[in-house]
C-alpha cells in the first residue's frame, strides 16, 4: 500500500525533518544516558563519600552543562549542615548567574541534604530543561544511595573496631599477673583502650571517693604530665549533676565540657566533646569511664556514643570477672600455703623434735665428753632448725603483698635485711596475738628498735669469719608487775658474749576491758 502526501507536506521536506527530531533526540538524555550509568556504577562501587559526592557533582554539572554544582548534606546526627561537596567555579566565590535546580537528596525517605547545579551554558540565561531536572534527580537519588552505604559501612566498621578492643580488654583482665592483673593496672587497661577506640585525648576511669563524689584512679592521656599529675589529685565533688546522673547509671554526654554547667570540675576546662560513660555491671555502678576530646575535635557521633556505652558495660563485666579471676587465685595459693604450712608443722617438725629426743637420750648416755658435746650441738642446731621452720609456717600465713602488713609480716621484713651481713637469716619466734593486739605505735617503736639491734649485730659480726646466729622474740604474754600485759621484744646471738637486747612496752587495755 502506498503512502499519499498531502498537498502541503511536500516529499522533498520529510527528510529534513526526519533527520532533525533524530539529531535533537542523539541530542537529548538518551545521549547523556551512557555518562550516567557509567557514574552511577563508580558511585556506588566507591565507600569514601567525600569522593563519591564529589563525582556525583561533577556528573551533574557535566550532564545538565551546569557550571557549578554542590552538594549539601547534614550533619551524621541531622543537627546541622555539613561540609558542602562543590563542583566548578564562580566569580567571587558567589554561584553563577541564570537558572538553578535544587533537589533533595533523601536517605530512606528522610531529606539529608540537597544537589544544587546553576549557571546553564554560557551565562546567557539560559534555563535548564525538564529531561536536565530528571538526570539531577537521578543523581540525587544516586547520592542518597551512597550516603546510606557509607555510613553503612563506617558504622559497621566502628562497630567491629569498639568490640575487638572490648574482647583484647577482657583477654588482658584475665591474662593472669604476667600482664598486670592488679585493679590499678586492671583500669589502666580500660582507660588506655577506651581512649583508643573514642580517638579522644584523654580516657580516665573514676571510682567512689571515700569523702563523695568521685576520683581519677586510672588516667590514659596524650596531654602534658601536668594534667595527669592535677587529674589524680583533683576529683568531681558529690554535688555535681554528673555524679547523680553516673549513680543513676546513666551515661552523661557533652559537646563542649569545659562550658557546660553539669560539670564543676577544675579538669573539665582543659576539654570539649566528652563522654562519661557509667561502669555498671548486675545493676550496681562500679564508676565511670570518661573519654575526653579537646576543644576542637569533632563532636562525638550517635554511634560513637551508643558504642562507648557498650564499651563501658562490657569493660564493667570484665573487671568484675577479673576481679573473681584474681580471687580464685589467691584462694588457690593460700590453700596451697595452709597445706604446705600443716606439712611442715605436722611431718617435718615432729620428726626433728622426735630426733632430737632420741639425740638428747644418747647424749645423756654417752661416756666420752667429747661425744656428749659434739651430740648436744646436734640438738642445739635441730632446735635452731625447727624455730626456723616455724618462722617459715609463719610468713606463709601472712597476707598477700598487696594487703596491709601485720607486725608479723613487717618484723620478718625488717629481719630478713641482717641475712646478707650475717650470713644467715634470723629466726623468729611469735607469742601471743601480736597481729591483732598490738597497736600502730607500738608496733612502729617495736620496728625501731629491732631495726637499731640488728645494726648492732651486724656491725660485730662483719668481723666474724663465721655466720652470726640471732635469735628474735616477739612475745606478748610476758608481765610486767602487777600482772599488766606487755609487749616484748628479745634480740639474742647464742654461744656468743654479747648480752640479749630487750625491749618492752605496756600494751592499751582491750576495747570494754
Amino acid at each position: 500500500m502506498r503512502c499519499a502526501l498531502k498537498p502541503s507536506d511536500p516529499a522533498g521536506d520529510l527528510p529534513e525533518r526526519t533527520a532533525q527530531s533524530l539529531r535533537e533526540l542523539a541530542g537529548g538524555p538518551i545521549a547523556r544516558l551512557p555518562q550516567l550509568l557509567e557514574a552511577m556504577v563508580a558511585v556506588g562501587s566507591d565507600h569514601d563519600l567525600p569522593r563519591a559526592l564529589g563525582r556525583i557533582a561533577e556528573t551533574a554539572a557535566s550532564l545538565t552543562g551546569a557550571r557549578h554544582a554542590v552538594v549539601s548534606l547534614r550533619h551524621e546526627d541531622g543537627d546541622g549542615p555539613g561540609e558542602p561537596i562543590t563542583h566548578g567555579s564562580s566569580p567571587a566565590g558567589e554561584p553563577p548567574a541564570g537558572g538553578s535546580l535544587e533537589v533533595p537528596v533523601r536517605v530512606q525517605g528522610e531529606v539529608f541534604g540537597t544537589l544544587y547545579v546553576t549557571g546553564k551554558g554560557d551565562g546567557d540565561g539560559e534555563e535548564f530543561s525538564d529531561a536536565d531536572l530528571q538526570l539531577v534527580r537521578v543523581l540525587a537519588t544516586e547520592a542518597g544511595i551512597a550516603l546510606s552505604n557509607a555510613r553503612m559501612h563506617s558504622a559497621a566498621r566502628q562497630r567491629r573496631r569498639w568490640i575487638d578492643g572490648a574482647a583484647s580488654v577482657t583477654t588482658a583482665l584475665l591474662a593472669g599477673p604476667e600482664t598486670g592483673s592488679t585493679t590499678t593496672n586492671a583500669l589502666t587497661v580500660v582507660a588506655e583502650k577506651g581512649r583508643e577506640l573514642a580517638e579522644a585525648a584523654t580516657g580516665a576511669v573514676l571510682l567512689p571517693h571515700a569523702g563523695g563524689g568521685m576520683e581519677v584512679v586510672a588516667i590514659s592521656t596524650v596531654l602534658s604530665e601536668a594534667v595527669r599529675t592535677e587529674a589524680h589529685r583533683g576529683r568531681i565533688p558529690p554535688e555535681s549533676p554528673v555524679v547523680h546522673q553516673i549513680y543513676a547509671g546513666l551515661a552523661v554526654f557533652s559537646d563542649d565540657f569545659a562550658d557546660d554547667p553539669r560539670s564543676i570540675s577544675p579538669i573539665s576546662r582543659h576539654y570539649g566533646p566528652t563522654m562519661l560513660l557509667p561502669l555498671r555491671s548486675n545493676g550496681r555502678v562500679l564508676g565511670a569511664l570518661a573519654l575526653c576530646r579537646m576543644s576542637d575535635d569533632r563532636r562525638f557521633s550517635h554511634t560513637e556514643r551508643t558504642l562507648g556505652t557498650q564499651f563501658a558495660a562490657q569493660a564493667a563485666v570484665a573487671l568484675v570477672l577479673a576481679d573473681r579471676h584474681r580471687d580464685r587465685e589467691r584462694l588457690a595459693v593460700f590453700e596451697d600455703r595452709d597445706r604446705i604450712a600443716r606439712d611442715l608443722h605436722d611431718l617435718v617438725i615432729q620428726r626433728l623434735f622426735a630426733t632430737g629426743m632420741l639425740l638428747e637420750t644418747a647424749r645423756r648416755k654417752a661416756l666420752v665428753p667429747e661425744v656428749q658435746e659434739g651430740v648436744g650441738r646436734a640438738v642445739d642446731e635441730l632446735d635452731a632448725t625447727i624455730q626456723e621452720i616455724r618462722t617459715a609456717i609463719i610468713a606463709l600465713q601472712q597476707g598477700p603483698p598487696e594487703a596491709p602488713a601485720g607486725l608479723r609480716t613487717r618484723v620478718l621484713r625488717k629481719a630478713g635485711t641482717a641475712t646478707a651481713a650475717l650470713g644467715t637469716r634470723p629466726s623468729v619466734q611469735f607469742t601471743g596475738p601480736v597481729d591483732t593486739r598490738v597497736d600502730d605505735i607500738s608496733a612502729r617503736e617495736l620496728l625501731a628498735a629491732l631495726g637499731e639491734a640488728l645494726a648492732a649485730v651486724t656491725a660485730s659480726a662483719s668481723a666474724q669469719p663465721q655466720p652470726t646466729r640471732v635469735e628474735i622474740a616477739v612475745d606478748l604474754t610476758a608481765p610486767l608487775p602487777g600482772r599488766r600485759p606487755v609487749i616484748r621484744l628479745t634480740v639474742a646471738c647464742p654461744g656468743s658474749a654479747e648480752r640479749p637486747v630487750t625491749w618492752e612496752r605496756p600494751l592499751q587495755d582491750e576495747p570494754g576491758a
